[in-house]
């Protein structure tokens, strides 16, 4: 959507309430986010022109409910189900919306949305999509621009991802108890891929989707303002703060990577550290701890530490080992097996690594050389962390993940110079410590 900056924070904040409305009333949640999206639409072309309106919400509903009854008349006319939608969708002839308090318009149902569009049903990529785009109030350009598609691809993705939706027949409604603390799970899931995603691109020649990144830990604060008392909620926050605050520092003027124990640490975010610190605080003595919490935890030690030299690896060694007993994650042991080498020396982490050549998970991707070569620079043997090197730069699609693999390679310094603690980004905690592997 082209809009200033402040219209366009207003209408990814009454996306999801204006879509709830509309959706609870209507019935048919794929029809009332094409509403919704074209109201959008209507609002970031109009308002910067001619003002916000006194009531951005009730305009944004005015106009959505409007094209909502048009949609809803097409499909009667096309399809002569006029009986069908008689009894769906409620008095869909009149042309302006019902009065407030009929639609529940006070009502927030942000957190209800977020529980449809990671329904069970769905695959991740198009869990992501359709969250970004009906709770994030994201385009479908924006979104495919994000993650380098064509938007007519997004389209389709975020099409079929309605139409699982609406062919599993999930009422508007949230999850009955038994099944919410599942479906919570995948929330968060969700919500941290975006986040993965955001601050290392998969793909391209940016490091940073940086618009991912931001909308993850808006939706993400948002979810913890419905949920304030789940302490994994609170622990996937503070990830995303004490994660993001590094951003600054992570490349270079020509956008170049930059390892964790050469970066500029006070050019770190302090008020975003010291935010996720007080999350971490506040989370872990409540409850049992999740993986979240544990990951933040391990960021923490990162951030509090003043360099690479002086940090506690030996409980961020023991932390991994939580993690790793609490998840079935590969990345997971990649990582502990670093923390490993950090502690008891880049033999015995080169051992552990041994240990993850027959993991099928691993296969192909760039992390499990990526850390032998760093382990093999840290013990002296150069050739054989230059082959590593090589060998991870062809198994990345992240283009400066690309250029920063074969600048070690070619670092003759590094031979004079080991790695100790020059640990490359993705195994040492300069992004979250679970990683993404691919699908």
């Amino acid at each position: 959507m082209d809009a200033t900056p402040s219209v366009e924070d207003l209408l990814r904040e009454l996306a999801p309430q204006v879509l709830g409305v509309l959706a609870r009333r209507f019935g048919d949640f794929a029809t009332a986010e094409d509403a919704v999206q074209e109201a959008l639409l209507a609002a970031a072309t109009q308002w910067p022109v001619e003002g916000l309106p006194d009531n951005p919400r009730g305009w944004l509903i005015q106009v959505a409910y409007r094209r909502m009854v048009e949609l809803v008349r097409g499909e009667t006319a096309r399809r002569r189900r006029e009986d069908l939608v008689a009894r769906r969708e409620p008095d869909v002839r009149r042309a302006a919306p019902p009065p407030d308090e009929e639609l529940g318009a006070d009502r927030d149902d942000t957190l209800t949305l977020l529980f449809l569009c990671c329904h069970p049903a769905l695959t991740p990529a198009s869990a992501i999509a359709l969250t970004l785009r009906a709770v994030g109030g994201l385009g479908t350009a924006e979104i495919a621009r994000a993650f380098l598609v064509p938007e007519t691809t997004m389209a389709q993705r975020i099409s079929r991802a309605k139409q699982r939706i609406r062919g599993s027949g999930m009422p508007f409604r949230m999850p009955e108890p038994a099944e919410r603390e599942a479906r919570l799970a995948a929330v968060r899931h969700v919500l941290y891929l975006i986040f993965t995603e955001g601050h290392t691109a998969s793909l391209g020649t940016d490091l940073r989707r940086v618009d991912l990144s931001e909308e993850a830990i808006r939706l993400t604060r948002a979810l913890r303002a419905l949920l304030p008392s789940d302490a994994e909620v609170a622990g996937l926050l503070a990830l995303m703060l004490l994660t993001d605050a590094r951003a600054a520092a992570r490349t270079g003027p020509s956008g170049e990577l930059i390892s964790l124990a050469d970066q500029d640490r006070s050019r770190w975010d302090a008020a975003a550290i010291a935010e996720g610190i007080a999350l971490v605080t506040w989370s872990l003595p409540r409850g049992p701890v999740g993986p979240y919490q544990l990951q933040a935890a391990i960021a923490a030690l990162h951030d509090e530490a003043p360099s690479t030299a002086e940090t506690d690896w030996p409980q961020i060694l023991a932390l991994y080992e939580v993690l790793e007993r609490a998840s079935d994650n590969p990345v997971v042991s990649l990582n502990r097996a670093v923390a490993t080498a950090m502690v008891h020396g880049p033999a015995a982490g080169l051992a552990a690594l041994d240990a993850m050549d027959a993991d099928p998970r691993l296969a192909g991707h760039h992390r499990l050389p990526a850390a032998r070569a760093h382990l093999h620079e840290m013990a002296g043997e150069r050739e054989r962390a230059v082959a590593a090197y090589r060998a991870a730069a062809a198994l990345t699609t992240s283009l400066p993940e690309q250029r920063y693999l074969t600048m070690r390679a070619a670092d003759d310094s590094a031979a004079v110079h080991p790695a100790a603690g020059r640990l490359h980004r993705d195994v040492h905690g300069d992004q979250p410590v679970a990683g993404r592997l691919p699908g």
